[in-house]
């Protein structure tokens, strides 16, 4: 039988060998100063009762980006399955106790917020959680792993909205050219808007078809257990490890390129087009495995008319279906990751950081749109980390909340359950089901191991 770290809470010592917890606690009473003050005790943006008690849970990887934001607010607790990684955080974070399981984490007392970089596969748990617990939350991109965690997770938002401030880890949202397109497309740059394309380039294939087999024992420093958390049970295997993109392509812990890059390029679009859930799903793409998500796939929504637009056609091509010309031949092959919206009277091509308007009336050219002045422009948000931050200790309002952005992955996550189908389904995102094939609700959701709980 394979040894098992203990998955109880990890607590670090003092330098005497006493448990930090207990270490801490002691010199506080003390009157060492190391106790955090309650609100209002002391004025100013620096002093300790305006800073937030902060868990970073997932601290190692996309983990280790938060720490400069995190570094201005009180870190009181690090919790990661990889002892490595605590150890390596420690080094900023010393003060912080330490945890190895998510769920003793979020026990700890006093935390204020979570910063949640754990896999795919734990995001909406952790969310949920730590949302029932009073704690305000960014959490890593995509919100969930199928559409029933994405839909809990959201409902839990919304529940508790006048109180929490959340914030989806899509960080190339604070690219100010996001802010451009959406007033380009609400101002009719492209006249009537008609169709929205979104696309990714990437293309990584794994030479497996089928989860990888045993291949050895964990190392001592890594709660294998826990990293599987909720997920179907698979023996031990180095190679799942080495970064996001050697698991999230297989169904039990990640979504593929839906979730990941899917998450931030259609973050581009939705910002931009208003949209909440769609009416129907339709994909195609390469043959469907159980095992692992597919890299090649085009998937097509429909979505209602709102107050400033028609119904609308969006369509998401990833890998080998990424387009190289799209409507009246628009040249779209020398964007990676981009969208093309299409209107009555010209197309606006955009990436990440850049967009170009192209007429369809060459003659006419642009005579029919004036750009925004820029004392009228979207005003820049100051950092996407920092806007959380500041959501919490005030307004509690971000730019990619779980209700934004959980409409939003919860469309793409339908394109794979109308993929694994093989049929276009009928979506009713009132009640969350699929409404012409009753087969396929059993795709919005997923199965967990014995003892885990989505709502703890």
């Amino acid at each position: 039988m394979t040894h098992q770290t203990p998955t109880t809470s990890s607590t670090t010592r003092s330098s005497g060998g006493m448990p930090r917890r207990r270490f801490l606690k002691s010199l506080a009473a003390a009157g060492a100063g190391l106790t955090i003050l309650p609100s209002g005790f002391v004025t100013g943006k620096e002093a300790p009762s305006n800073k937030l008690n902060i868990a970073i849970i997932g601290a190692g990887g996309r983990g280790r980006a938060h720490f400069g934001a995190a570094q201005r607010e009180n870190v009181v607790a690090l919790c990661d399955v990889n002892d490595k990684n605590l150890a390596a955080a420690a080094r900023t974070f010393s003060k912080a106790e330490h945890h190895v399981d998510w769920r003793k984490c979020l026990e700890q007392k006093g935390i204020d917020a979570v910063i949640c970089s754990t896999t795919d596969h734990t995001h909406a748990f952790i969310a949920n959680w730590a949302m029932n617990r009073g704690m305000h939350i960014y959490l890593e991109k995509p919100q969930g792993n199928s559409v029933e965690e994405v839909r809990v997770v959201r409902a839990k938002y919304l529940k508790n909205k006048s109180k929490l401030a959340t914030q989806l880890g899509t960080q190339r949202h604070e690219n100010p050219n996001f802010d451009r397109v959406r007033e380009m497309v609400r101002d009719g740059a492209v006249g009537t808007l008609k169709h929205v394309h979104v696309w990714g380039d990437r293309q990584i294939r794994r030479k497996e078809s089928s989860y990888l087999p045993a291949a050895g024992d964990p190392p001592p420093h890594l709660h294998y257990d826990l990293w599987i958390g909720p997920s179907p049970w698979h023996p031990y295997n180095p190679d799942y490890f080495g970064g996001c993109l050697k698991w999230n392509m297989f169904w039990d812990f990640g979504s593929g390129q839906i979730g990941d890059m899917g998450s931030h390029t259609m973050d581009l679009a939705w910002n931009a087009i208003d949209a909440g859930l769609p009416t129907s799903a339709d994909a195609h793409g390469e043959p469907f495995n159980p095992d692992i998500t597919p890299v090649d796939l085009t998937a097509t929504f429909e979505h209602p008319a709102n107050d400033w637009r028609p119904a609308i056609t969006l369509t998401w091509y990833q890998g080998a279906h990424k387009p190289a010309r799209l409507e009246d031949g628009v040249n779209v092959e020398r964007i990676g990751h981009g969208a093309l919206f299409v209107g009555d009277k010209g197309y606006l091509l955009a990436d990440f950081g850049r967009n170009e308007l192209i007429p369809r009336d060459k003659e006419a050219g642009l005579a029919h749109y004036k750009p925004r002045p820029k004392e009228k422009q979207i005003p820049p948000m100051g950092g996407f980390q920092q806007q959380w931050i500041k959501a919490c200790k005030g307004d509690l309002k971000t730019s990619c909340d779980f209700d934004y952005s959980g409409t939003a992955i919860e469309q793409m996550l339908l394109g794979l359950v109308a993929y694994r189908a093989g049929k276009k389904i009928e979506y009713d995102g009132a009640a969350g089901r699929v409404t012409n094939d009753a087969a396929a609700n059993d795709l919005l959701s997923r199965k967990y191991r014995d003892g885990w709980t989505l709502d703890g």
